[in-house]
């Protein structure tokens, strides 16, 4: 019994291998959860591409906790959060770190030790990120601290993945030393091969995660297995919270629950919570919030009532889900 994430193999790969043609200079990005899949799934995958004539030499997590387990002769890590005092210990080499304030520079200079680093520039989202006013004193910092600058990055809003993002990007041009690394985000491929049009004076890299591993969801399906069905009659306490079924029907156990990071959806304007669940084309209602590892759901009498070893699909964002196992059709 599993909450599962199965694959089309080959339509997948098909579209993995689109990106990459269409974005040259591509840096996967398997931060967090690995986009559902599981970090080590992914950089499985990345370190394939990378034994290739035009794979990628790098790939980019969260943050520095995430380098752990990592293949020492893979692509090289970039960490895209700048790290705290404490997190900088030693073992997080050879990653690439991520400074974007004065304070960030500090703490490296304060430890042992000196990677090399990526300057994270100011956007419209107002993270982490160096205005151009301060640019020269950081850079200057790092230069004092012994970090070598492998580059600068840039973090558009994901909402303005077309020309708004793109300006964002070009109005920091002026600012950068000629033949700069720069790593952009959040730019669909046009918007990306005009960027690197008119400032090809500049090496240009996209981080790419959502758009990558998400981009054709048809090629994705999550589902549950039901684990037990009950019958059930109206006005009967149920569950951990004893909640009161509102009529006859049956009880439907999922397994998936809040230990898979599945919970209720949000609402849709100002109605309830929705259930993530669905079976027969129809959302099946929670009865309770989802818990640890089963989720327990109510067909009313004359609904299609799945059976036990039945698939439930789950229709949650991959991103919040943690599967227990991967199948590759």
């Amino acid at each position: 019994m599993a909450l599962t994430l199965t694959v089309d193999r080959e339509r997948w790969r098909q579209h993995l291998a689109a990106v990459r043609t269409g974005y040259p200079g591509l840096v996967p990005v398997v931060k967090g959860n690995g986009y559902g899949f599981g970090r080590a799934y992914l950089v499985e995958i990345v370190a394939g591409w990378a034994g290739e004539q035009d794979g990628p030499r790098e790939l980019a997590v969260g943050t520095v906790h995430e380098l752990a387990g990592l293949p020492v002769e893979g692509p090289r890590p970039i960490v895209l959060t700048p790290a705290t005092a404490h997190e900088l210990v030693p073992g997080v080499g050879p990653a690439i770190l991520t400074v974007g304030r004065a304070h960030h520079v500090a703490d490296l200079a304060a430890t042992r030790l000196r990677p090399p680093v990526i300057v994270k520039l100011a956007s419209p989202m107002h993270r982490y990120g160096v205005g151009p006013d301060d640019l020269s004193s950081l850079l200057a910092a790092a230069t004092a601290a012994d970090l070598a600058v492998h580059g600068f990055a840039i973090h558009p809003p994901l909402a303005e993945a077309g020309a708004p993002s793109l300006e964002a990007v070009l109005r920091w041009v002026p600012h950068l030393p000629e033949r700069s690394t720069v790593y952009v985000s959040h730019l669909d491929a046009a918007a990306y091969a005009a960027l690197v049009s008119v400032a090809a004076d500049l090496r240009w890299r996209i981080r790419l995660g959502t758009a990558l591993w998400h981009g054709d969801k048809s090629c994705l399906r999550l589902s549950a297995d039901v684990a037990d069905v009950q019958p059930v009659r109206s006005g009967e306490r149920v569950g951990y919270r004893q909640v009161e079924v509102a009529g006859d029907g049956h009880l439907v156990m999922v397994t998936a629950g809040s230990a898979h990071g599945v919970q209720a959806l949000p609402a849709d304007g100002d109605g309830p919570t929705r259930s993530p669940f669905h079976f027969a084309r129809r959302r099946l209602d929670l009865v309770e919030p989802p818990h640890m590892h089963t989720s327990m759901v109510f067909v009313p009498a004359g609904g299609p009532v799945p059976a036990v070893g039945d698939q439930i699909d789950v229709q949650h964002p991959l991103t919040r889900t943690l599967v227990d196992r991967i199948v590759e059709r």
